[in-house]
């Protein structure tokens, strides 16, 4: 059952925060990246690219945590537990320059690589903790 985004956590996701992706390796074990993040109505939306070691994570898993602290106050946090509920191709160039333009304020992502093919996740919550201290 999909969670709902509540007014403090959504103006955290649509602030350049940052996150940390966590997903479960073949054995089990944890897996973190720190990526860009953007919320997109309830879903959260994150991008990377083709032969990264996250993406092969959730094509065999889907369970997902995504972390958000605050960039100026880390007591400020959301915590997202859900699952990918779509991973495309398709329109992942145009959200990678996107994500760009939040985070570093380029028009164009870049640190594109050649031959590099980006891949646009979109995750949906099943539980979210927003907290803020200080």
């Amino acid at each position: 059952m999909a969670a709902t985004i509540d007014d403090n956590a959504r103006k955290l996701l649509e602030e350049p925060n940052y996150a940390v992706v966590a997903t479960l390796r073949e054995d089990g074990s944890v897996h973190t990246v720190v990526a860009w993040q953007h919320i997109e109505g309830d879903k959260i939306t994150m991008n990377s690219a083709e032969g990264r070691d996250w993406p092969a994570n959730l094509r065999r898993d889907p369970r997902v945590t995504v972390t958000v602290v605050h960039r100026e106050n880390p007591y400020e946090w959301v915590a997202l537990r859900g699952s990918v509920v779509e991973d495309t191709h398709e329109g992942a160039d145009e959200h990678i320059n996107a994500l760009s333009k939040k985070y570093i304020g380029q028009d164009e992502y870049p640190f594109r690589q050649p031959g590099e093919q980006r891949i646009r996740f979109v995750v949906e919550p099943e539980n979210v903790v927003y907290v803020k201290q200080g």
